[in-house]
């Protein structure tokens, strides 16, 4: 009998490797489920603007320092909301909680279910000093150009916060009464980072107290963005509901050597030594890992691709090790695969012929589930080589623990959204930033961040920058997606 060439085998092989990969990536397409068609919903949307237009013109600015903040913008907003929207403040009980959060309760007719809850900031960040000019519209102005509303607050969030009240409002104008309780919680300093005793957790130990136990909560975090890469994945919407969010730390690390006159100076200088202690943090970077959502993401953008493209997405499991190499080198990428660190600030001699007595950096680290500030404090003392340096940590919180994405509150959302547009890409994300969600795990453990406004990649980057806007033709969208919202969750099923 004639032997075989290894060879001529490993052509079959691959071959028949081929074909399967073929087969796989064509079948490799989203699901065909009817989500049905919602029916249109009746939305005021000239009243949602100018609304949102009030809501941005009053600067309802936070800081880390309270004795900084103007409250009576506050009261003043309070009160733009409570002539705004007559029946919540009719219908829904009002409590101001710390200084000027404030937590509506909607009662609904089934006192035993669990409520849910729809959150949001009433605060908005400052606008940077020297930057008013750079604005086309001033940014506390709320103009509508008749294509955008802009302002501070436009996209972080009042556009969020508004939403839900139009939606309520028009509820109750409809006669509609939920099932379960609503709450709506409205903080006042979530744009303050890693505030231990802020508004949202106010509002949490409140609940918590009166032994309330959540459903779900809905926050920002998620948003509808349009892609379009020809031959590629066209005219697609990929909605992102954060099921989590990284974890913030900001840590001082400093060191002593010998002072003195600049003439005279030593081999190095504290600012020298520090140069390694940077070098060794910055070569040294956390572990990156593929959590169970990376592949689920990839996976639901992956089936609207292209047949080719396709060839690739439907092997994400036997290529772990490629794509998390991929992802290293794209920061954006990087930052959902592994705690991230940033050398953001430093400090040495008061003057430039004094040598630095002491030198001292402030490093900030987003953490990954899982990883924490404990552990960041650890890896410090581990891949710096220089051991007399002082670790410090300045401000942190714990990163956020993961929500199923099997849960009635998530497939309430994806329905909506599917039901809306059939074609959208639905996929549960990390979300980088901070919000107050994280504060209410312990009374809840269905969070999801999710804001149902479309924007683009240019309009989502002017979020705490200059020319900060939202689409007009959004806002109505976003209030039929909170009344659909609340009408879904609200049940008793």
């Amino acid at each position: 009998m004639k032997k075989i060439k290894p060879a001529v085998i490993a052509g079959a092989g691959a071959a028949a490797l081929a074909g399967v990969n073929a087969v796989r990536a064509y079948k490799f397409k989203p699901e065909k489920t009817d989500y049905g068609k919602a029916e249109p919903e009746n939305v005021d949307v000239q009243r949602a603007m100018d609304h949102l237009s009030e809501a941005i013109s009053i600067p309802t600015v936070s800081n880390p320092d309270k004795s900084k903040v103007d409250f009576t913008k506050f009261d003043e907003f309070h009160k733009f909301l409570e002539r705004s929207f007559p029946l919540i403040h009719k219908n829904l009980e009002k409590e101001v909680v710390s200084e000027a959060s404030l937590l509506y309760h909607w009662k609904g007719k089934n006192s035993g279910l669990d409520p849910i809850a729809l959150i949001a900031h009433q605060d908005v960040v400052p606008i940077s000093a020297g930057t008013e000019g750079d604005w086309t519209h001033p940014p506390f102005s709320g103009y509508n150009d008749g294509e955008f509303i802009w302002g501070r607050g436009a996209l972080d969030m009042k556009n969020h916060l508004m939403g839900v009240m139009e939606a309520v409002e028009t509820l109750l104008e409809e006669g509609f009464e939920p099932e379960r309780d609503v709450y709506l919680c409205f903080g006042q300093d979530e744009e303050v980072v890693a505030n231990e005793c802020g508004g949202a957790m106010s509002m949490m130990n409140v609940l918590k107290e009166r032994g309330v136990h959540l459903d779900s909560v809905i926050d920002e975090g998620g948003a509808i963005l349009p892609i379009n890469v020809k031959g590629v994945i066209e005219n697609k919407n990929l909605v992102g509901i954060g099921i989590a969010e990284k974890g913030y730390c900001d840590v001082e690390i400093s060191l002593s050597a010998k002072g003195g006159h600049s003439s005279q100076p030593p081999k190095h200088t504290a600012i020298g030594k520090m140069a390694d202690v940077i070098k060794d943090l910055e070569n040294n970077q956390f572990s990156s890992t593929l959590m169970p959502f990376i592949p689920e993401l990839f996976g639901e953008i992956g089936k609207n691709c292209t047949y080719p493209v396709r060839l690739i997405t439907c092997n994400l499991n036997y290529m772990k090790p490629l794509i998390k190499q991929i992802m290293k080198q794209i920061p954006p990428a990087a930052s959902l695969i592994r705690t991230t660190t940033g050398i953001t600030m430093a400090q040495g001699s008061p003057a430039a012929n004094v040598l630095p007595q002491k030198a001292s950096i402030v490093v900030n680290f987003r953490m990954l589930p899982g990883v924490t500030i404990d552990d960041v404090v650890k890896h410090i003392h581990k891949v710096v080589r220089n051991k007399n340096i002082e670790v410090k940590v300045v401000k942190a919180k714990e990163a956020s623990s993961f929500s199923p994405t099997d849960s009635r509150c998530f497939n309430i959302i994806k329905t909506i959204c599917m039901q809306d547009d059939p074609d959208s890409i639905v996929a549960p994300y990390l979300v980088m930033g901070g919000t107050d969600a994280c504060n209410y795990e312990p009374i809840c453990e269905n969070i999801y961040r999710y804001s149902p406004y479309k924007a683009g990649v240019e309009l989502l980057l002017c979020t705490h920058g200059t020319n900060e806007r939202i689409p007009c033709d959004a806002i109505g969208p976003g209030v039929a997606f909170f009344k659909r919202y609340i009408r879904l969750a609200s049940k008793a099923d």
